[in-house]
């Protein structure tokens, strides 16, 4: 397995694979960084607490870690997503199959991640992606941990959850590869919602009601895009909402207390030092929804506060606001 990514997350990912067994070859841009973590045998910058197993190596070279490989992982942001793609392309010969465990549409398109893989890579290299209620930090503590592997090539997400899985992680597959990324994508967005909420002292109330709400858009979204709506109640939907929705670990959560505090979404930014994805990613729902024509409140409310000065108590006035309706709508 070659993970490209060598973020926190990235990290965790190659050291659970090569923890459950597997062989793993870690790349990331940065020589100075890789040097680093080769010679420390851990990201100190971002998992300073999970040291390397044995069968993990550190590689600065993208042709050296791709040389002859069958499995590759691609863990980059969302923005980057497509170039990371177009750079491996001339690597994927017969028998190389590609996942990703990247979250969000993309901004120019509004394509799933599925659908700009096989926009660059043709509609004949399995896929999958890896998504789920997982904190790197917990993953690479060795804390029990389940997360979903979906493609449409079974034996390809069978091969992915087998070799992810040990004592202390377990991975289920599914074939709903559009439902699985709806998921990712919706999640950061209201996870940016809920820490909204909890910095302005709404409390218990509010943060269930906006979880439970948040879940129906979800839904709604995924199933206008021809997921399965099945797929929203298992960890790659309620799951990963309610993880990000209420731990700090969550960077778009802390994202929305920083917001309820009065700072700018720049200086969140700064402060937090990693990428939160819910910022891009309100904008491109928010897209996508709109194009789909598909009602999503609390999205819009939140897209509004990142990218239209909307203050977040006169959202929350605008979402108390609506016109009372049946919870679930016959027809």
């Amino acid at each position: 397995m070659v993970v490209l990514g060598a973020g926190s997350w990235g990290t965790a990912l190659a050291i659970q694979f090569s923890r459950a067994g597997r062989p793993t070859v870690l790349w990331g841009r940065d020589r100075e960084q890789m040097a680093a973590m080769a010679d420390a045998r851990m990201n100190q910058r971002y998992l300073p607490d999970a040291p390397f197993p044995s069968n993990l190596v550190v590689e600065a070279d993208l042709d050296a870690a791709l040389s002859g490989a069958r499995d590759i992982l691609v863990v980059v942001p969302s923005h980057a997503f497509r170039e990371m793609l177009q750079q491996i392309s001339p690597f994927c010969g017969a028998g190389t199959r590609i996942a990703w465990a990247t979250k969000g549409f993309e901004l120019e398109t509004g394509k799933l991640p599925h659908q700009v893989a096989e926009d660059v890579l043709g509609p004949d290299v399995p896929l999958a992606v890896l998504s789920g209620p997982t904190f790197a930090k917990e993953v690479g503590a060795g804390l029990p941990t389940a997360m979903t592997v979906a493609s449409s090539d079974t034996g390809f997400a069978r091969e992915l959850a087998e070799s992810l899985s040990s004592e202390a992680f377990r991975a289920y597959t599914s074939s709903d590869i559009s439902g699985v990324e709806v998921g990712g994508a919706v999640k950061n967005v209201l996870a940016i919602g809920a820490g909204i909420s909890d910095g302005l002292g709404f409390g218990a109330n509010t943060r269930v009601a906006l979880i439970n709400r948040g879940l129906v858009e979800m839904m709604r979204l995924g199933v206008a895009l021809g997921a399965q709506r099945e797929t929203f109640m298992g960890l790659a939907g309620m799951g990963d909402l309610v993880l990000t929705c209420t731990d700090d670990l969550s960077r778009n959560r802390r994202m929305g207390l920083m917001l309820a505090a009065g700072k700018s979404v720049a200086e969140a930014q700064t402060e937090i030092g990693q990428v939160v994805e819910g910022i891009q990613a309100a904008r491109a729902v928010w897209q996508v929804a709109h194009r789909q024509g598909v009602d999503m409140p609390i999205t819009e409310q939140i897209y509004r506060i990142l990218y239209e000065g909307q203050s977040p108590s006169s959202a929350v006035e605008a979402l108390m606001a609506r016109d009372l309706r049946p919870e679930f709508p016959l027809g």
